[in-house]
């Protein structure tokens, strides 16, 4: 598919949506201009009929190898790249990023779908397990007991603002449930359209191509809340997976909560993701992370979910230098192109709430440029512990280029801050070992984030089979999963226990001979041998 091929339709399984009712364009954030073509809202209609077919897949899709699943999340990886440059060019144009982000999200993507298509090959990511019968025990024998885990059902996945290849159509969440054998229908998000049609385009002929059913795929587009509320409360979809704002977020999470069958709701909605400055730091060269800090904050604009919010330091003359060097360099950072109008007005709301409060001294502050164009300017801010401590506001997220430094005045104050925490996507520490040497700020924040970060910085999420990009509430809305990296299949999973069932007609990964040869437990002992 090119560019000028976009219908500006929903993929309703094989067939496209029709041309009716509310519609809207995608802005282009660097100019203000509208892009076609037109984007036109999937219907009630539209949204029952992906839901039915979805719900006719999944039991074709639960009973698939894992070498089939592998091969059609592979073609997908390859149907992305065929779209090359056409896809970078409406990319940019949608959102706003450099071409190089464009490229590189675009490898990001195809490697995550190629990460889980090697999960569902191996296939022991289905924990199977064996406890195997006792006839001889006593007081009574002891049944064959067998286990593995299986697909949800039907996955609802709602595309980001921020990622509009990563996190979006064919992102980690599609990827992780197409691994686990679910149908996805996705939501695309109104800001990236054209994009999410190319990507779904890929998508639904990797499923043509590989011959799925029909409704292993859908993508609707909605131009308000309609859909998306509609989507969460439909019977078939049996989980979400959500990406985005907290306000968002909640009010679909209270809609998967409140229907007749509740359903999992996994949502990503933000952090502030705080970076603590021990006295380690001014023990040794510093001034390559105040360049780290300043590149972490400004990174795509400040418009990523692990972006630094806060940083906290203990007052000192070095303290005092790290803060200045960082105005001045945040204070010659150029405008920021802003991915969308909500998110630009959502910016300047939050920095200019910031200014306004006589505890907090604007060190630098954010500017706004006046034209189309979606733009804004970088932000600093200051602030002591005694403030922070005493206005939870202070831990609201800004979303853009915009971070608040916190001084302290003792070891006692800094833990008192970390105990006092909502969950955090992550937690950043820079010093020497000895800083750690007694472990109790690393006990703490291990309860109040998914990731611990040492002498490094929160942007860049490494994709592998050991990442966490989760963390306790609100970061995300369960504590115990990741959208990033292999465990995100779990998310999409149940497990079904089989008790004396014949061999025959036990799944292949529970057969005695093991003929996948994965890795399971039998009898509280991991193997790979026969049963």
């Amino acid at each position: 598919m090119v560019t000028q091929d976009l219908s500006g339709s929903s993929i309703v399984g094989f067939s496209r949506g029709p041309r009716t009712g509310t519609h809207f364009r995608a802005i282009n954030p660097a100019t203000g201009e509208q892009i076609p073509p037109d984007y036109w809202s999937a219907s009630l209609a539209e949204l029952e009929r992906a839901s039915q077919l979805a719900a006719a897949a999944s039991p074709i899709l639960s009973r698939i190898s894992g070498r089939d699943k592998a091969k059609f999340l592979r073609t997908i990886a390859a149907n992305i790249e065929a779209l090359g440059q056409e896809l970078f060019d409406r990319v940019v144009r949608e959102t706003g990023l450099p071409a190089g982000r464009a490229q590189g999200e675009t490898a990001r993507t195809c490697f995550q779908l190629r990460l889980f298509a090697e999960v569902a090959e191996e296939g022991s990511w289905v924990d199977a397990r064996i406890d195997r019968s006792d006839s001889s025990r006593k007081p009574s024998p002891k049944p064959d007991v067998r286990s593995l885990l299986r697909p949800l059902g039907p996955v609802a996945v709602f595309g980001a603002s921020n990622f509009p290849l990563a996190f979006s159509v064919a992102g980690g969440d599609t990827a992780s449930a197409f691994a686990a054998g679910c149908p996805v229908i996705a939501k695309a998000h109104p800001a990236h359209p054209g994009t999410s049609e190319m990507i779904g385009y890929a998508v639904s002929q990797a499923v043509s191509e590989c011959g799925l059913p029909e409704g292993t795929f859908s993508l609707l587009y909605d131009a308000g809340y309609e859909i998306a509320a509609a989507l969460v409360k439909r019977a078939e979809v049996k989980a979400v997976g959500f990406t985005g704002s907290r306000r968002g977020g909640l009010a679909l999470m209270d809609t998967a909560a409140t229907r007749p069958t509740p359903i999992p709701f996994y949502a990503e909605m933000g952090s502030i993701n705080p970076v603590f400055l021990l006295p380690g730091v001014f023990r040794q060269s510093w001034e390559a992370r105040v360049s780290g800090l300043f590149a972490s904050v400004t990174l795509g604009s400040g418009q990523f979910c692990t972006k630094p919010g806060l940083v906290f330091l203990e007052e000192s003359s070095h303290a005092e230098e790290f803060a200045t060097r960082l105005s001045q360099m945040m204070a010659g950072h150029d405008m920021c192109t802003m991915l969308a109008p909500g998110i630009l007005r959502a910016y300047q709301e939050g920095t200019s709430e910031r200014q306004k409060q006589t505890s907090i001294l604007t060190m630098v502050q954010s500017k706004a440029r006046s034209g189309d164009a979606i733009q804004a300017g970088a932000a600093l801010f200051r602030t002591d512990a005694k403030s922070y401590l005493s206005d939870p506001t202070f831990n609201n997220e800004i979303f853009g280029p915009a971070t608040m430094l916190v001084t302290y005045s003792s070891r006692d104050e800094l833990l008192e801050i970390a105990r006092g925490f909502e969950g955090h996507l992550t937690a950043t520490v820079h010093g020497d070992p000895k800083d750690l040497e007694d472990g109790e700020l690393v006990a703490i924040l291990e309860t109040k984030v998914g990731r611990l970060i040492f002498n490094g910085f929160p942007t860049g999420v490494e994709v592998g089979h050991s990442m966490v990009h989760g963390g306790p509430w609100p970061a995300s809305s369960d504590s115990r999963s990741t959208s990033v990296g292999s465990r995100a299949i779990l998310r999409f999973a149940h497990p079904v226990c089989y008790q004396d069932f014949p061999d025959t007609s036990l799944p292949d990964e529970l057969k005695d001979a093991n003929p996948l040869g994965i890795w399971r437990m039998v009898d509280g002992r991991l193997t790979r041998e026969v049963a």
